[in-house]
């Protein structure tokens, strides 16, 4: 579904990721793991228009959207929940949703909205409240909805569960599982690295830009070399 081709960049002058290659198959879950400053949102962004990509090829579905804008990646089926949520904070759940159907026909938009609140039931509680006045876990469930009512094929998740409770973690991990199992393509970038292994397919490992390790998070799991190195996992 998605194919990195030596994807190289950043902003102005500076490279933050270099020939960076990646496949993500249709159905899969597949996780950047890497430290802060390792490049993986500078990643993410690059594959939703968000940063400039210097050299190399992103290809979506075959078709290469390495200088698409922003709003035909998304009509194409890429939605992104970004670090910080970013919501409208002044405007209520409701039209923070409504504002993520933007590029579909308005009859999608009620349709969308009770599969989004079926899946974060808090959020039908909260309907009429503003963004602003919701909890840390309440907003990223929120930036997530947001993010499925424009009906992707591909879902980018940056930093899931960065500042959340765990019990809100389990909530939203619980919610990606059941994506998954509805057919939506997940691309997660997560710094907690057992809950990433423990729901991904397949993850890449990124230090300072660079790809160090690649392959299944049941591979990454038994090499205690990388383990060691990059993951930061209690060995027994």
């Amino acid at each position: 579904m998605l194919h990195l081709e030596k994807v190289s960049c950043g902003y102005g002058n500076l490279t933050v990721v270099e020939n960076l290659s990646l496949q993500i198959s249709k159905g899969e879950i597949f996780a950047l793991i890497g430290a802060n400053g390792a490049g993986k949102s500078s990643t993410i962004m690059s594959i939703a228009g968000h940063v400039k990509v210097k050299s190399g090829k992103i290809r979506f579905k075959g078709d290469d959207i390495t200088n698409l804008p922003i709003t035909k990646r998304v009509r194409l089926g890429i939605a992104i929940a970004p670090e910080g949520r970013r919501l409208f904070t002044d405007m209520t759940v409701n039209e923070n949703l409504s504002m993520g159907c933007y590029s579909l026909p308005k009859n999608r938009l009620s349709l969308n909205r009770d599969k989004v609140l079926k899946l974060f039931p808090r959020l039908d509680e909260r309907i009429e409240q503003q963004a602003a006045t919701l909890s840390g876990g309440e907003q990223q469930m929120l930036a997530i909805a947001r993010a499925l009512m424009a009906e992707p094929e591909l879902l980018i998740i940056d930093e899931l569960s960065l500042g959340l409770m765990p019990k809100v973690i389990d909530l939203c991990y619980r919610a990606i599982s059941t994506l998954k199992e509805q057919g939506v393509t997940i691309l997660l970038v997560e710094q907690n690295t057992t809950r990433a292994l423990e729901v991904a397919d397949r993850i890449c490992v990124l230090e300072s830009g660079r790809d160090v390790w690649q392959g299944t998070a049941k591979g990454a799991g038994n090499d205690p070399d990388l383990i060691k190195a990059y993951l930061g996992l209690d060995q027994e």
